[in-house]
């Protein structure tokens, strides 16, 4: 029963130190430490082969990336004024009316002012622009968490491998702000009254017919430019589309899990394999440090960023990263 538990305990132990967070990890490393306690057989890799070193290493989760699409900015209307037309017409106006004259008495005259309509009175249709302001809106691109921290808290548990406290900690949704316009007051025609264009006439008026023989003077008439409403102002519609921002969320497809798979250990590894291990990681852009054949620290950190950034197995050096990097592992030459 020892046995058991200081085995399932490392399994959990090397999940951590592999500094992988999230509640899927944490989960799954759980699963793995009561099925081991269930059934003894988990804690034997299946069809190990001699010579070969094992090791129960986490394989993460598939990820997937989802675009969803944000509303910004609301679709509007505008308003346009095609103005009315007009054209320009002669009109004859009597600037003098037709009289009887005496040709030994003259008629008596005085002059006299007529008021004539040159442009009609008319109406315009203004367009008032409609006012916009900016809101704010949340969008969640990430959800909430939980994972093991070390230290204190409500929750938490005692890790018998590394003598640490594990605590259950909740990471917060995380949430992006886009700003977007939308149409406070919409936009809105007015009518505007245009007065009427007049222009005062001069004419003159009898006042006292003449006395003798009767001469008839016909009228005098005057041709006045005027300008005639042809066709109405009009107010045209045009709808402007709304507007959209793309943003992305990562989701999850399945879950992570242990599994046994071959690693590299004191039985197999050699200075002038671990060397190549090292070059290759430094080709990949994962430096490594010094490629001194040594499995060290800064070597097993460089395989984990590798291991991560491609989604394959995580926690050992893993004969399957070997394969990755195109390293030989039965090879042993330098």
């Amino acid at each position: 029963m020892i046995y058991k538990r200081t085995q399932a305990n490392v399994a959990l132990a090397c999940a951590f130190a592999l500094g992988m967070t999230g509640a899927a990890l944490a989960q799954t490393a759980q699963q793995q430490i009561d099925s081991a306690y269930q059934d003894p057989t988990q804690l034997l890799p299946p069809e190990a082969r001699p010579g070969e070193c094992y090791a129960r290493v986490y394989i993460p989760a598939k990820t997937k990336r989802v675009e969803n699409k944000v509303l910004v900015k609301e679709a509007t209307e505008k308003l346009e004024v095609i103005p009315a037309k007009y054209e320009e017409a002669e009109e004859v106006v009597e600037i003098q009316s037709e009289f009887e004259e005496l040709e030994i008495v003259p008629a008596v005259f005085e002059t006299q002012f007529e008021t004539v309509t040159i442009e009609p009175e008319r109406e315009e249709q203004v367009v008032v622009d409609a006012v916009y302001e900016e809101v704010e809106e949340k969008v969640k691109v990430r959800d909430a968490y939980t994972t093991w921290k070390k230290g204190e808290g409500p929750i938490q548990r005692y890790d018998e491998a590394t003598g640490e406290i594990m605590c259950l900690v909740t990471i917060p949704a995380e949430y992006k702000t886009v700003s977007k316009r939308v149409v406070k007051v919409p936009p809105r025609t007015i009518t505007k009254v245009i007065p009427a264009v007049t222009e005062k006439v001069e004419k003159r008026v009898m006042v006292e017919p003449p006395t003798t023989r009767k001469k008839v003077i016909p009228a005098e008439k005057r041709t006045v430019t005027i300008r005639k409403l042809v066709e109405a102002a009009e107010v045209k519609k045009i709808v402007i589309p709304a507007q959209y921002e793309t943003v992305y969320e990562v989701q999850k497809d399945g879950a992570g899990k242990m599994e046994w798979r071959p690693i590299l250990c004191s039985t197999n590894a050699t200075v002038p394999l671990i060397r190549k291990l090292q070059l290759a990681l430094k080709e990949k852009g994962y430096n490594p440090g010094t490629a001194d054949g040594v499995l060290g620290g800064g070597t097993m950190e460089a395989v984990r960023r590798y291991q991560r950034s491609k989604g394959i197995a995580q926690g050992q050096l893993t004969i399957e990263v070997m394969r990755e990097l195109g390293v030989d592992p039965g090879g042993s030459s330098s």
